[in-house]
């Protein structure tokens, strides 16, 4: 048998990428990768678990799931599913549950309990503070109605085509007012880009009424005038080389050839040199891909502890070449996977660094808080995978090409050479939101995630005008009051351990607001200036 040898080599390469209209882009960057901030001096930090220590805790939490059940005066036919356990430095512990009631999943239903060292209850953060009951689990109206009802809701809303939608399965919708029987449809077929379509569909099971739908699917764009030689991490394999890393959880780069379904190929080489700086070279789009997955398990891992995006040590894989002129990439719960086409005429593939940043975020994110993709928490969730998309970008220092708070800064998708968002003041891209207002909840989710893209530069860079890296920002804010930065670095951890710990599925701003301040707080100290600036960068936004 031929050994298995990780091995680090160089690859050249020259990527550019572009974006479709409505998804989230994200800047550039470049190669290694920065030591972690300095520790929390409260112990709010989270620890940094390895797999098997997380893996014990998720089982002594789940064997005691009717116990802690008990404790938050749940009803008899209320369960709780351990999602995700994390520990942090000073002993606390953040245990994150789904609820089941009768046996049906409970939409809207999450919940995390914060436990002291000594065992105490410290608090529960729930998504709906709303009894979870409903009159009864039987249904009055059919299954394949719901789903004709919801490939129905599909073709008219998103304009999705060759939908499909298989059976329904029954829920209990609580993530709004008060909790009702409901189905659950996914309904299958491509968006109007070609995206795969994941669209699902809530319906209340006794009425037919529609109440809710969101995209499964969550896209972003990017783009890379590729940075020089990098180094991949590959394994040797029984004919040569394979572009699989085992240091970062067996991360591997597959080849779609052009085809929208399935696994693909992996990609292997007689030599451990990949890629020559153009598209028309397949390689060279899976360079990108197993960059920007190296560069972000890195950065989740040497700043936030965090082993994987799901925090068990198991690497995403990567796909490579979706469709034919496929202007995005996407990622997708259901393979764990990132997807990347290659943009107009098969010239420009959308494997940039950010990207990878950005889409693997949505991971993190549905692995943790599962902020729901609508309304305000979807605005969270896109800004969530700005946040990151952009961080990693910073980590990775690439000098030729600097982290920037300018979101797409090098795509030029409005041919005139300017970026896609900007963070400092989001309405300059025409569209997204710079404070929060009443109707932010009924923005799309790109352009809504401009008021906590808006509050994290205030966070990190504080008001008015400011140039760095060869940018210049001038952030205002929605009441004229002066905010005071604290440092990305620390802006980064909050938001993580706010996310990780105090958000949950129906997340609004308000709420979001209470998470980073509670996140502050443990991090830094109640009277920090950390928790300070928090509250004045959001107040900067106008979340009060």
């Amino acid at each position: 048998m031929t050994p298995h040898i990780s091995r680090k080599t160089r690859v050249t390469g020259s990527v550019a990428a572009a974006a479709a209209l409505l998804v989230a882009g994200i800047t550039a960057a470049g190669t290694a990768g920065a030591a972690p901030a300095p520790a929390a001096p409260h112990g709010g930090a989270a620890l940094a678990l390895s797999t098997s220590h997380h893996a014990e805790l998720v089982h002594d939490a789940q064997a005691a799931t009717a116990q802690t059940a008990t404790s938050l005066g749940l009803g008899a036919q209320e369960k709780l599913v351990v999602k995700d356990v994390i520990k942090d430095t000073d002993g606390t512990v953040h245990t994150r549950y789904d609820r089941t009631y009768a046996g049906l999943p409970v939409l809207g239903g999450d919940l995390v309990v914060h436990t002291a060292k000594g065992g105490a209850v410290k608090g529960v953060s729930k998504a709906t503070t709303a009894k979870v009951a409903v009159a009864s689990t039987t249904a009055k109206i059919a299954p394949k109605a719901a789903a004709l009802a919801a490939e129905s809701t599909a073709t008219k809303t998103i304009g999705a085509k060759k939908v499909d939608a298989p059976a329904p399965r029954k829920v209990v919708w609580a993530a709004k007012g008060t909790p009702v029987l409901a189905y659950e449809t996914v309904v299958g077929g491509v968006q109007k880009d070609g995206t795969p379509n994941q669209l699902h569909v809530i319906t209340d099971a006794n009425t037919g009424k529609k109440l809710y739908q969101y995209q499964g699917i969550e896209n972003g764009v990017g783009n890379s005038e590729y940075a020089g030689k990098v180094d991949l991490t590959t394994k040797k394999g029984a004919n040569g080389y394979e572009l699989t890393d085992d240091t970062r959880g067996g991360h591997s780069t597959f080849d779609l050839g052009g085809s929208e379904s399935g696994d693909g190929k992996l990609f292997t080489n007689s030599t451990d040199t990949w890629g020559d700086g153009k598209p028309s070279n397949p390689q060279t789009a899976a360079v990108d891909a197993a960059y920007g997955a190296q560069e972000t398990w890195d950065y989740y891992k040497n700043v936030h502890g965090r082993s994987g995006i799901k925090g068990d040590g198991k690497g995403a894989t990567s796909r490579v070449h979706y469709g034919q002129s496929y202007v995005n990439a996407f990622w997708d719960d259901s393979c764990f996977c990132m997807t990347y086409g290659d943009g107009q005429g098969n010239n420009k593939p959308l494997t940039a660094l950010d990207v990878a940043g950005h889409e693997m975020s949505h991971g993190v994110t549905s692995a943790t808080a599962g902020l729901e993709y609508s309304g305000e928490s979807g605005g969270l969730n896109e800004a969530t995978s700005d946040i990151f998309g952009a961080s990693v970008a910073f980590y990775a220092k690439n000098p030729e090409e600097p982290g920037s708070y300018f979101i797409g800064k090098k795509i030029d998708i409005n041919g005139d050479g300017k970026p896609l968002r900007y963070m400092d003041k989001p309405s300059k891209d025409g569209q997204s939101l710079d404070n929060w207002s009443a109707d932010a909840g009924n923005v799309d989710v790109h352009y809504s995630s401009g008021i906590a893209n808006h509050f994290f530069y205030l966070l990190s860079e504080g008001s008015g005008a400011k140039d760095a890296n060869g940018d210049h920002y001038d952030s205002p804010t929605a009441d004229g009051s002066k905010v005071t930065g604290i440092g990305r670095d620390k802006a980064e951890k909050i938001w993580f351990k706010a996310l990780t710990a105090y958000m949950t599925s129906t997340t609004d701003y308000k709420a979001a607001r209470e998470a980073t301040v509670k996140a502050a707080t443990d991090l830094y100290g109640a009277d920090s200036a950390e928790v300070k600036g928090v509250e004045s960068a959001w107040a900067g936004v106008n979340v009060k």
